[in-house]
């Protein structure tokens, strides 16, 4: 398509250049300086929280409103929902593809 082209031999010679085979450019590694990133580890004990009050407050339970009211990330209150299902807190309503509902339970 377009682009630059690469040069002949010849023309490099009649102006005294150098053929460029990309061996004068600077590694990667050489231009960027190395930076160690900490990996930040949430370690949430979601099982401390008592207070199943806020659950009663809710229409419909879902992992995305408990991620929200908790300020936790969806796998930790994933985990939290399938330990009150298995207490039998809460139980599963309906849901699709992963979206499941819940409702408080009231017995």
């Amino acid at each position: 398509m377009g682009g630059v082209k690469k040069k002949t031999l010849s023309s490099t010679k009649a102006t005294g250049q150098q053929p460029s085979d990309g061996t004068n450019k600077p590694k990667k590694d050489e231009t960027k300086p190395q930076i160690k990133s900490q990996k930040h580890k949430s370690s949430v004990l979601i099982e401390d929280i008592n207070d199943v009050s806020i659950l009663r407050g809710m229409k419909a339970i879902t992992v995305q409103s408990i991620s929200k009211v908790l300020g936790v990330k969806i796998s930790i209150a994933n985990n939290y929902i399938r330990n009150l299902e298995s207490k039998g807190t809460v139980k599963f309503i309906g849901g699709y593809s992963g979206h499941k509902i819940y409702s408080f339970n009231n017995s």
